[in-house]
């Protein structure tokens, strides 16, 4: 047997990749982030599966838990919550099956930053304005950040930032990287991209628009992303790209 460790994408059922979906119909146990997702993303569940949702467990749990499924013979599905490279515990989960001597495998999943630029219609790498996306989060009462990636060394190179598990903080972070980006930069947090209750709130660092107090009227407090740069306001600015332009020689 094997467990399937699976991208849920941002959490629409819709947004599951075909791949995905054939898991979670053939799996007998299908563990989730009850959290994160919408419960239509079950319904490609097996009707016998048996669904664990890991939102109270911890990871001795949760691997306890594949692990004595595959035990029983039963195909395992692990859902993970936009896509498994990112801030999943996939390394942590995979390396204790290891030591099980468990078999896994990844399936990749739609990421929530990808899900939130989608939705406002927006690309984040516009040319001549900025050609990177840093994705990173903030650290408060979780997992440490390594000293070389603190916030105001990635806001330095003007990229356009994508800010995971920080919405609590938005107020704090702002005051952060308004030195390196400006008061005016726009600012997008998208709660929930692609489910049903979706909000998407809108503003700058500071000015006249705080994001941060959109994000606090709004009471948002998980579950949301946070796109921080210039290429957020470049509809009508920037350059275009070289890979399309007519005077670029083509074989």
């Amino acid at each position: 047997m094997t467990v399937h460790f699976v991208g849920a994408g941002p959490g629409a059922a819709d947004l599951l990749t075909l791949r995905a979906a054939r898991l979670l119909a053939d799996a007998r146990t299908v563990l989730y982030p009850g959290t994160y997702l919408d419960a239509e993303v079950l319904s490609h569940c097996h009707d016998d599966a048996h669904l664990v949702d890991t939102a109270r467990l911890d990871l001795d749990v949760i691997t306890a838990t594949m692990v004595d499924a595959d035990a029983a013979g039963h195909d395992v599905v692990r859902l993970t919550s936009g896509d498994p490279s990112l801030y999943s515990a996939l390394h942590e989960q995979t390396r204790r099956l290891d030591a099980a001597g468990v078999r896994w495998d990844v399936t990749p999943g739609v990421p929530s930053y990808a899900a939130a630029a989608a939705r406002i219609g927006q690309e984040l790498t516009v040319p001549l304005v900025a050609q990177s996306v840093v994705l990173t989060r903030t650290q408060a009462r979780s997992t440490a950040m390594p000293d070389r990636e603190s916030l105001e060394a990635f806001a330095a190179t003007g990229s356009t930032l994508v800010l995971h598990l920080a919405i609590t903080r938005t107020r704090d972070l702002m005051t952060r990287l308004a030195p390196h980006y400006g008061a005016d930069c726009p600012v997008v947090v998208v709660y929930r991209a692609s489910q049903p209750d979706e909000v998407v709130v809108r503003g700058t660092i500071g000015g006249a628009q705080p994001i941060a107090d959109a994000v606090e009227a709004a009471e948002l407090r998980q579950a949301a992303v946070i796109l921080v740069g210039p290429a957020l306001a470049a509809r009508t600015t920037g350059g275009e790209s070289y890979l399309y332009s007519a005077e670029r020689t083509r074989r």
